[in-house]
């Protein structure tokens, strides 16, 4: 998606992807990731995920990447949170206790910006993505983290003829095309979603699962 489209999406409201409650994905399977509370959770395209305070509270640093000022700002307004911005080289920085979220490109993030990450959280990144832009996006996360990090991935899938992204459509074929010369890649669930998703099914879908993985680093 080219960076203007998200950008009309958040100033015009178009944001039926985002969940106004937590991820019961992320309730559920993260405790099966094995990582210590202190351990900081990068979480690509962000938006204004209430996953991320989910992950605060149980003691994980955070690190969000977004590219829209709206979701950001509206994210701190709606929670209640202050939060202090500065301007970095390639990013404004908003931070809060157990926050920070870099508004900018993500694939202008570094690791020296970042620093060390001890797992991924992406719930909303690689769906996001059109099929072509994937594999720049998996390296580039690759880049960003080291051997042992843990992933907790949430894909979609469907029947890609009968809707346009996004969300796009991520095979288990694909996660293992992205992923396998990097990442150790094991299936947690895989659940018949569609009767949960009026939004989806009115957009012509009908047949939705939604997958998750554990992706260890290699």
């Amino acid at each position: 998606m080219q960076p203007e489209f998200w950008h009309d999406r958040w100033r015009t409201g178009q944001i039926g992807f985002h969940q106004s409650a937590v991820d019961r994905h992320l309730e559920e399977l993260w405790p099966q990731m094995g990582l210590p509370n202190d351990g900081r959770v990068l979480v690509p395209l962000c938006g204004k995920s209430l996953d991320l305070l989910w992950l605060r509270d149980r003691g994980h640093p955070v690190a969000g990447v977004e590219l829209s000022a709206v979701a950001l700002e509206s994210f701190f307004m709606e929670n209640g949170i202050p939060a202090q911005r500065r301007a970095l080289e390639n990013f404004d920085l908003y931070e809060a206790p157990g926050l920070k979220l870099y508004r900018g490109d993500f694939f202008a993030l570094t690791p020296q910006l970042l620093g060390s990450v001890r797992a991924v959280y992406d719930r909303a990144a690689l769906i996001a993505w059109k099929p072509e832009l994937r594999a720049a996006y998996v390296a580039h996360i690759t880049a960003l983290t080291g051997p042992g990090t843990q992933t907790l991935l949430v894909a979609m899938e469907y029947p890609q003829e009968q809707m346009s992204g996004p969300p796009f459509s991520v095979s288990a074929d694909d996660v293992h095309r992205l992923y396998a010369g990097t990442h150790v890649i094991q299936v947690l669930s895989k659940q018949d979603v569609l009767a949960s998703e009026p939004r989806l099914r009115a957009r012509g879908l009908t047949q939705l699962h939604e997958a998750c993985y554990r992706l260890t680093r290699l």
